[in-house]
């Protein structure tokens, strides 16, 4: 069964936020943070030795914590599962490591 919006075409052409649309692609692309995605930077270093260790992004909303692990994943080709310590709990955690 489709909806409204899959039959007038407007799921894939629906008008995306700005942000959206200006949300970096590629690790190149991400605006600042040069310590740690720069040409010489740590966790360039760390994604060219082939060794991610375990991060945690740190910053008030909006500033491209989820962007950056998502590109990371992407870039190591690892599995990137997204979580919210304010919504997420134990259990929540307990299912996404068994996977």
């Amino acid at each position: 069964m489709t909806d409204l919006f899959a039959s007038a075409g407007l799921e894939r052409d629906a008008p995306r936020p700005l942000a959206e649309r200006l949300r970096p692609k590629t690790l190149a692309e991400v605006a600042g943070q040069d310590h740690l995605l720069g040409r010489n930077g740590a966790l360039t270093r760390q994604i060219a030795s082939g060794s991610l260790g375990s991060l945690i992004l740190w910053g008030p909303p909006g500033t491209g914590k989820t962007t950056v692990a998502r590109l990371l994943a992407h870039e190591t080709r690892l599995h990137f599962v997204q979580a919210s310590a304010i919504f997420s709990g134990v259990a929540d955690l307990k299912k996404i490591f068994d996977e």
